[in-house]
């Protein structure tokens, strides 16, 4: 039980690491960039929320096996 309470804090450490990812990435679309630049984030925010898709499953799984 301890280790999964271990790996759930990790998963939302990395969750909460891509959601800030995220908004900087939105900011840097304000800042004016380039159309390479603007390509560049726009394939980062996908990865980001590809990844936050992957996090938040494994997060679900691990909390419905604390509950069983």
């Amino acid at each position: 039980m301890v280790s999964t309470e271990i790996i759930l804090e990790k998963l939302l450490e990395k969750r909460d690491w891509h959601l800030n990812m995220l908004k900087n990435l939105e900011f840097e679309l304000v800042l004016e960039p380039t159309e390479k630049e603007v390509d560049e984030i726009k394939k980062l925010k996908l990865d980001a929320i590809e990844q936050l898709k992957k996090i938040e499953q494994e997060i679900a799984f691990l909390s419905s096996q604390n509950l069983t």
